[in-house]
């Protein structure tokens, strides 16, 4: 039985124009051990006979048989396994893949060995046998012709095929050199089937055994010049290629690609770090979008608190909170609780004097009750006039990174001594204000008077009554812990210019609070409360605070703590009807809850989320659904971007590419290759996104700049990052794999 039988084989080619027959009615059968020389004019269909036999060409009429079975009825699949186990391919161009070198080229081919250094020891055995030992690390693009042809010779014997094709072996080569690869070829072809396409017959007849002439697409002459050595041996079948043997040699070629183009690589790499920054960047910008989708609380969140309120708008009075929460086993109880929900403070301005940077602003949340751990730079307050401040890596040159630099703040208008701070990275987290419990009612009270419901007016009149009679605007209430506990300073330089004239007058001051008490917690059941205060002479001294004098701003009134808190006790005592209860958990609270609720109560526990109006609960899912979709058209926009720039470079691997395919390296591991290809590319980008990270970690600088981001974030950036380049992949693979190898291939004859 043959090793290979063409029965009535017939190429044709179709064009837009015309039909051309390429081969025609060729019959022929080859054995083992035959050096079969094939001649012809130029366009005669040598090359056409070798492409078919290759499995690179296709052939419309007859049959090709090898080791007796029909091929018919390959697909692209078979025909790369077919090359792979069959053939290989000497060409006149060489095809070398220049990026590659030496050593590369010949591993490439045997891929088939598992074990690595088997692999090393066998390629340089044949680049020792065709005489390259000592240019093992030389590209191709750097070796002479001669050498790039032993390179492939060296390249074809790897394959251990038995079938070599060469086509033109020594076109391009001098005379010397062309009968070194002849005597190369001569020599394997003893348990071989060696096909030479030649125009000079004379340079092979000593080594032929068989020499066919081809005209016009049919075989012209086939004419035995010896009879061939008997090889008895049948070809050997190979084993089945198995999934883990193919991703293995995915993965060596992804790497030798990755390796043998240092400009494609890093030209590609900084194309994935340019989608990584981008993806970054958009991932910040749009990271808030998906808080559409967290829970939605009524309360500030504190595990264990329980919202209580009346049915019937009662406020309640100190004692009855306090009776209620040992009632119910509460741990603790907060009369006045509302800095709790405001998710925001005041907010603080850093004097550009202590900033590095100019000034800075923060809207820190005020608490008490909790600690932040060992690792902090001073102490947690302890009077009602100290805070400690929990706020972001970026404020740290302001406030000091070791020592504190600004022990000062002005909150509320209350003016807050710092003894300690703590600092944190993310960002996205509000600044806290930690107040002991006195601190908090105090700063609760300054936040009730510090807005527009507290007006102030001040009236100064001679004592005859009528001479000299004013009335001078305030434009806000200031506290001063310097001030006695009965005395207020009015700040304002007319006030100041009325007092130094030497007449003698009376100042009267008035501070009126309007506040609404709701009788059924509805708006449309509110009852409005107004509190008034006054002042005589007798209480207004002319000390003024150390806080006045540091103050800026417009006119004012500055009182003690304890008359801003006297007021504030009076106004709230008899309008604010929420309190706070504190359990272990939000599971106890949850069943207090049950209870008060059952006994006239409206009990809310933190962790109950609400939706305002079905309108806003459709714009919630629609502004999450929308940064999704924009996230997504990002990435799409930048692969688009990345592939765009990469089309050129692409290009360049195509006759790589089809040099493989001809080698009969399958079109599934060329594709892994590509994949870790650009799975390597990424790595620079994965360590710039890390960077990143650690700088907006560590940098306070850098932390100001950019938003903090979470890990499932980072992850996002990552499956973002994947997704760009399996799209950008898949498009480059979809270009490579456009044409056949023939056509792919540098040079070669169609006919």
């Amino acid at each position: 039985m043959s090793l290979l039988r063409l029965d009535n084989i017939g190429k044709i080619y179709v064009s837009e124009k015309n039909v051309t027959v390429g081969i025609r009615g060729v019959d022929l059968s080859f054995n083992r051990g035959e050096f079969v020389c094939v001649t012809g004019k130029s366009g005669s269909g040598k090359s056409t006979l070798l492409n078919v036999i290759s499995g690179m060409d296709s052939y419309e009429e007859g049959e090709l048989y090898i080791d007796g079975h029909p091929t018919s009825h390959y697909l692209q699949p078979d025909w790369e396994e077919y090359r792979e186990k069959y053939i290989s391919f000497i060409f006149q161009d060489y095809n070398i893949i220049d990026s590659f070198t030496v050593l590369e080229n010949v591993e490439l081919a045997l891929m088939h060995i598992e074990d690595s250094k088997e692999r090393r020891r066998r390629a340089l055995e044949l680049i020792d046998r065709v005489g390259l030992s000592s240019h093992l690390k030389h590209r191709g693009s750097k070796l002479s012709g001669g050498q790039k042809q032993r390179t492939v010779i060296a390249r074809a014997l790897a394959k251990d095929s038995p079938i070599i094709l060469a086509d033109e072996p020594t076109g391009n080569l001098d005379s010397e050199t062309s009968k070194e690869i002849i005597d190369l070829l001569h020599r394997v072809s003893e348990d071989k089937l060696v096909i030479v396409v030649t125009h000079n017959f004379d340079d092979f007849a000593h080594c032929a055994t068989r020499h066919i002439r081809i005209h016009d697409g049919s075989v012209e002459f086939d004419h035995e010049i010896k009879q061939a050595g008997k090889v008895c041996h049948p070809t050997e079948e190979k084993k089945k290629k198995d999934s883990l043997r193919t991703v293995k040699n995915g993965l060596y070629l992804g790497l030798s690609i990755f390796r043998s183009k240092p400009r494609l690589t890093s030209f590609l790499c900084l194309l994935m770090m340019i989608g990584t920054l981008g993806i970054f960047a958009l991932t910040g910008w749009l990271g808030n979008s998906l808080d559409a989708f967290k829970p939605n609380y009524m309360f500030n969140h504190i595990d264990g608190r329980l919202v209580v309120t009346t049915q019937s708008g009662e406020v309640l009075e100190n004692a009855k909170i306090s009776e209620i929460a040992t009632k119910y086993g509460a741990e603790s109880y907060l009369r006045y609780d509302s800095l709790l929900d405001l998710g925001y403070g005041a907010t603080v301005v850093v004097p550009s004097e202590a900033s590095p940077y100019g000034s800075k602003t923060f809207t820190p949340t005020v608490v008490f009750g909790r600690e932040y751990g060992d690792d902090i730079i001073g102490r947690y307050p302890e009077n009602k006039n100290e805070c400690f401040l929990y706020l972001p890596i970026s404020l740290s040159p302001e406030f000091g990174k070791d020592e504190l630099k600004l022990d000062q703040i002005n909150l509320f208008n209350l003016p807050l001594t710092v003894t300690g701070v703590k600092y944190y990275y993310d960002n996205n987290l509000d600044p806290q204000c930690l107040m002991t419990e006195d601190g908090f009612t105090l700063a609760t009270a300054a936040y009730y008077l510090w807005g527009s419901n507290t007006t102030i007016s001040v009236s100064v009149s001679d004592e005859y009554g009528g001479k000299l009679s004013e009335q001078i605007g305030l434009y806000e209430m200031l506290c001063s812990f310097d001030l006695p506990d009965d005395k207020v300073y009015v700040k304002s330089a007319r006030y100041d210019s009325i007092m130094a004239s030497g007449i003698k007058v009376d100042t009267n001051i008035h501070l009126v609070a309007t506040y609404y008490r709701y009788d059924n917690y509805s708006y449309e059941n509110s009852q409005q409360l107004i509190f008034t205060k006054a002042f005589d002479s007798g209480a207004v001294t002319t000390d003024e605070p150390t806080y006045a004098q540091s103050m800026y701003g417009g006119d004012a009134l500055v009182v003690s703590d304890e008359i801003l808190l006297d007021i504030a006790t009076q106004v709230l005592s008899q309008s604010y009807r929420q309190f706070s209860l504190f359990f272990e958990n939000d599971k106890e609270a949850h069943s207090v809850a049950e209870l008060l609720n059952k006994e006239g109560f409206v009990a809310v526990p933190s962790d109950t989320t609400y939706i305002d109006t079905a309108e806003d609960a459709l714009f919630g899912v629609v502004e999450g659904i929308t940064g999704c979709l924009v996230w997504l058209l990002g990435i799409v926009f930048l692969a688009f971007f990345i592939n765009l720039c990469s089309f050129r470079a692409i290009e360049a691997f195509k006759p790589d590419m089809a040099i493989m395919r001809s080698m009969g390296i399958s079109v599934r591991v060329i594709r892994i290759g590509v994949y870790v290809r650009m799975a390597l590319c990424l790595i620079p980008g994965f360590l710039l996104l890390a960077l990143l990270a650690t700088l907006i970690y560590t940098s306070p600088e850098a932390n100001g700049l950019f938003n903090y981001l979470y890990f499932y974030q980072y992850a996002l950036i990552a499956l973002g990052m994947v997704i760009l380049t399996l799209r950008i992949t898949r498009k480059q693979i979809a270009r490579l794999f456009s044409e056949s190898v023939k056509k792919s291939l540098k040079g070669g004859d169609d006919k």
